[in-house]
């Protein structure tokens, strides 16, 4: 089952998304011996950020609610963690980042880049801190192209892969705008919302921040649609990621147009025996199909 993603060889097609499991070389390892085929670290900028209190994860029976809110150790630790990680293990490291302006994105590709990791993933779309920085650029294609072209310019010798997600007006437009400026390929999508589960005993809002991001099983429809109407309008390889659970969901998104599919939620969830689960189930359905390669169904359903 290994994929070519953007040039990096992967055993699997899944990938660990950013944001579970990704804070330290340890627990990056735990995810590669299960069965990752590329594992994502948590999203860092330029400094350490503290992000919001708890509680700040919530699951509610079709997924979870998180308002984290970009909570990490910043670049110089994470950078520190890739190293080590790298000498742990040969499984593709993704580095991801974000920052609070456009100029503030090249800033931390170049200093994330030290670690030399596999590609470097441009989150521009976290909606846990939409009124900060996630929302203008994540929505707007002048600004997603702009941040695309300023760190393909510092960092040109690493993938990169751009992180959208729902909130915007076209998601052909964006990726389009990040194909003309350089990136290598596009992630879709984060989580989608926000949105609030309200405790009736108590009538308050749950999360300590009142609303989080969507992730889980409930986000799987709008996310296959998103890599479908990315996979339409550019040529990049995309990692389809939003709600995945199963070798089936694995399938649709491949289907739709994904080269390979981030898995996130399920880990919190399901635990890490996730990946060796899709994986041994993934190869008894293309097994029983006669299917030989997943490049076989990559966009098949756009036929």
């Amino acid at each position: 089952m290994h994929v070519d993603l953007a040039g990096i060889e992967l055993a699997s097609p899944l990938v660990l998304a950013s944001g579970v499991m990704g804070l330290s070389a340890s627990s990056l390892e735990r995810v590669a011996e299960l069965g990752a085929g590329a594992v994502t670290a948590k999203s860092c900028g330029l400094e350490e950020r503290k992000g919001h209190p708890c509680p700040a994860i919530l699951p509610f029976g079709f997924g979870l609610l998180n308002a984290v809110g970009l909570a990490n150790p910043g670049v110089d630790e994470m950078v520190a963690e890739l190293r080590a990680f790298r000498l742990l293990s040969d499984v593709p490291v993704i580095a991801s980042i974000f920052g609070k302006t456009v100029e503030e994105f090249p800033e931390v590709a170049a200093r994330i880049a030290e670690a030399r990791p596999a590609m470097i993933e441009v989150n521009v779309s976290c909606p846990n801190v939409a009124g900060e920085f996630g929302q203008p650029f994540s929505s707007d294609p002048a600004l997603v192209g702009e941040i695309t072209r300023l760190v393909r310019a510092r960092v040109s010798d690493i993938p990169i892969s751009i992180k959208l997600s729902l909130q915007c007006l076209s998601l052909a437009q964006i990726a389009k705008a990040c194909a003309d400026n350089g990136a290598d390929a596009i992630t879709a999508i984060n989580s989608v919302g926000p949105g609030m589960i309200i405790d009736p005993n108590v009538r308050r809002p749950v999360l300590a921040n009142r609303m989080g991001g969507l992730s889980g099983p409930a986000i799987l429809p709008l996310a296959v649609r998103a890599v479908w109407e990315i996979a339409a309008a550019v040529s990049l390889p995309i990692i389809g990621t939003g709600g995945v659970e199963t070798a089936e969901d694995v399938v649709q998104m491949v289907l739709a147009g994904a080269t390979a599919v981030g898995v996130g939620t399920a880990v919190y969830t399901r635990g890490l025996e996730v990946f060796s689960t899709i994986n041994s189930d993934l190869h008894v359905f293309m097994q029983e199909r006669g299917i030989t390669s997943l490049s076989d169904l990559k966009g098949a359903a756009h036929v």
